[in-house]
């Protein structure tokens, strides 16, 4: 029996005159059938995304929370093949250069999604880094808090989550049937995770926070009645569905996690691994390209650290190294020194960035600590502003085990995570008249943490990273992500072990372990997204040199950076197109100049 999907496919194979435009429209009504069609899908996307939309500001569905049920995901397929064949047929002739790159975009993004559908991944929904047991919690940052409608909408929610954790479960069950199964080593700090919120009191949760302060909007009645309705739903839903949870995982399915750390162990596993690196970096590069690419980038990062280490007096790597582990100097204090550290540098990168930038951001930019219950495996990050402007943008900073984290990469951390990393890129994205909404908030990893990485060398061009301590780990943050290039590939193309990964990262970095252990659970929970780092990295360094060698002493560095951030995100091969076309404007502009 055919599935819904095979029959639309074969639909739209079968059938393209039900698609296509009328051969005698004009470019104005075919416009406004792309235009239409794309506010079209943005409405759906929203509609079916509920905590997606809520994170953007859109507060329509903000009492529900994401079906996960196996018709949702089947219905969401075939809708999706359904878009993809009315974006295909639109005629883009007459159009201009980006209502052209929006089809093209759009129509690669779907293509995509269809072509990863045949790894089922939603049968492997969980892990130490994804799942309801930790994305719920995480979200209530994120949402804001203005009136009691809100409070309503919130405590609704949390009435859903023994739904979300059951429908959750069933995939999970599909999961071990058909032999897809995370690492059990992850699978086992799911249950610490899931355990903990369960064996919590209600008004400890996570959950309770947004009723131990309310706005002024909210009165002092309403403040009571919602308080008590929230804790409710907090104590019979909320906790005996995590306490359920850790059960299941504890009792049933961890025990099936599987044993080798890379997915080549799984059915398809290497084709699901090609798949994710070409969905992460954008590019075709191979699995042993990638591998090799990263081997070079090691040797060349770990000269300029010996440079460093030289510099302050030490004959080589290893004795700086342990140097810097022993010194208390070296080593953070208290979570509050952590949280004061990266808002000084991400303030004084504010008042240098219009030195190398044309186009600012205007939303605003705060200094968060990660969650408690979730800083044992989160690494410090980003979380976007809302579209609407009712939330700035937070880099949430781990701010756990203080005194094993050393003060080096904080300066350049501060870079990637706010200014001019992440925030820049997402905030002026998001502030795009121009842009439609999906492109507005579209994410490639290449790209945006690709532009991340490039960041944090910009504040060595301005004049920063003054103390060669701080330098060195810039650099060793540099190395972090040359390393990714070898480890992830040597996990799930190679076949490497969790020690060989720890070893290498032992042999050529200092980094703390702390992050040293959670990154490799990361590469074995996250196949392929960490080797957009570097290769968007050094995309954009290529890309940056080629302008200069093309323009000379015409050539701009902030127009290049307004260039590159004016489109939002981009795969590789489109922002290297970009570039080019840029750069021949550019010549074309000053050989017009020249003539006149």
């Amino acid at each position: 029996m055919r599935s819904a999907v095979s029959s639309i496919l074969i639909v739209c194979l079968l059938c393209p005159m039900l698609l296509a435009a009328p051969a005698d429209s004009g470019v104005e009504t075919r416009r406004k059938a792309l235009t239409d069609l794309l506010a079209e899908q943005w409405e759906y996307n929203l509609r079916t995304s509920p905590i997606f939309a809520s994170i953007l500001g859109d507060k329509r569905w903000n009492d529900k929370i994401d079906d996960f049920s196996q018709k949702a995901i089947d219905d969401d397929l075939a809708e999706t093949q359904k878009f993809l064949g009315r974006f295909a047929a639109i005629d883009m002739k007459g159009f201009s250069e980006q209502e052209a790159l929006n089809k093209r975009l759009m129509v690669r993004d779907l293509s995509m999604k269809l072509e990863g559908a045949r790894f089922k991944t939603w049968e492997m929904p969980v892990s130490q880094n994804n799942g309801p047991q930790i994305d719920m919690p995480q979200l209530v940052a994120l949402l804001s808090f203005q009136n009691v409608k809100d409070y309503e909408d919130y405590i609704a929610r949390l009435k859903e989550m023994p739904r979300v954790f059951g429908e959750t479960v069933i995939q999970m069950r599909k999961g071990m049937a058909e032999g897809l199964m995370p690492p059990r080593l992850l699978l086992e700090k799911v249950v610490v995770q899931a355990s903990g919120i369960a064996g919590q009191k209600a008004e400890d949760s996570p959950f309770a926070q947004p009723f131990g302060k309310f706005p002024d909007a909210v009165l002092a009645e309403d403040q009571k009645r919602l308080r008590e309705a929230g804790l409710a739903a907090i104590r019979e839903a909320v906790l005996p569905a995590y306490a359920k949870f850790a059960s299941f995982v504890k009792d049933e399915y961890a025990p099936k996690g599987r044993a080798e750390p890379g997915v080549w162990a799984l059915p398809n596993g290497p084709e699901f691994y090609a798949y994710r690196v070409k969905d992460s970096t954008t590019t075709n590069l191979t699995p042993e390209e990638i591998h090799q690419l990263g081997l070079v980038q090691v040797k060349e990062i770990e000269g300029r650290m010996l440079g460093v280490a030289q510099q302050l007096g030490f004959k080589d790597l290893k004795s700086l190294n342990a140097a810097i582990a022993a010194d208390p100097k070296l080593h953070f204090h208290s979570r509050q020194e952590i949280l004061d550290v990266y808002k000084k540098y991400i303030h004084q990168m504010y008042v240098k960035i219009p030195e190398m930038f044309g186009r600012l951001p205007k939303a605003k930019l705060e200094v968060m600590p990660i969650e408690e219950f979730n800083e044992k495996d989160a690494s410090t990050h980003y979380n976007q502003p809302a579209a609407d402007g009712s939330r700035p943008g937070h880099v949430m900073v781990n701010t756990g085990d203080f005194e094993k984290r050393t003060v080096l990469d904080a300066e350049t951390t501060a870079y990637h995570e706010g200014i001019p990393g992440h925030h820049m890129q997402i905030a002026i994205a998001q502030e795009l008249p121009q842009l439609p909404p999906f492109r507005q908030n579209e994410f490639y990893t290449a790209y945006t943490e690709g532009w991340a990485l490039y960041s944090e060398r910009l504040g060595k061009e301005v004049g920063f990273f003054q103390d060669p301590y701080s330098y060195y780990g810039h650099l060793q943050d540099d190395m972090l992500r040359a390393i990714r290039l070898v480890v992830d590939t040597g996990f799930h193309s190679k076949h490497w072990s969790r020690q060989q990964v720890v070893d290498f990262f032992h042999d050529h970095s200092g980094i703390d372990e702390v992050e040293v252990q959670s990154e490799t659970d990361r590469y074995m929970a996250w196949p392929a997204q960490a080797l957009g780092y570097k290769i968007g990295q050094l995309e954009i360094l290529k890309l940056r040199q080629y302008a200069k060698d093309e323009l000379g002493d015409r050539f701009n560095l902030s127009a290049f950076h307004d260039e590159v951030l004016g489109a939002g995100a981009l795969p590789l091969d489109v922002l290297s197109e970009r570039i080019h076309e840029w750069v021949r404007e550019q010549k074309g502009v000053v050989a017009k100049a020249k003539l006149n």
